[in-house]
């Protein structure tokens, strides 16, 4: 079981997110938007970070770039959730510290391959 941090002001999605990942057996953290996302970050230390891209106070790019100037958290993966699949889109999430770019929108059985993937890549479960 990892812990995972959920960044998403959209409520149904952020709901729909973490009730699929706490099925999967994970723990989830939810932040409503990126201002909360760091600061539960650093309070909560999780596995894995999945952020929206759009969210009022602080983008999910922003998240990245922030998390990724703290010591104490810039270790955990982050993983871009967007609507927006151009490539320099991609490459913007990749360019702040994204290790990779689920697009919106997503089937779950598909978000929670994903997320075993990228666990097991990074020897968390």
């Amino acid at each position: 079981m990892a812990h995972i941090l959920v960044a998403e002001d959209e409520r149904d999605i952020r709901e729909l997110v973490m009730f699929t990942l706490q099925f999967a057996g994970h723990k989830v953290t939810q932040a409503q938007n990126g201002e909360i996302a760091v600061e539960l970050a650093q309070q909560v230390l999780p596995d894995l970070i999945l952020t929206d891209v759009r969210m009022p106070k602080m983008t999910g790019y922003e998240v990245c770039r922030a998390l990724k100037e703290i010591e104490s958290v810039k270790h955990i993966p982050v993983v871009i959730l967007s609507a927006k699949g151009q490539d320099d889109e991609i490459e913007t999430g990749k360019a702040a510290g994204a290790i990779d770019y689920i697009l919106k929108p997503f089937d779950m059985a598909e978000l929670q391959q994903r997320v075993n993937e990228i666990l097991s890549k990074i020897g968390a479960s």
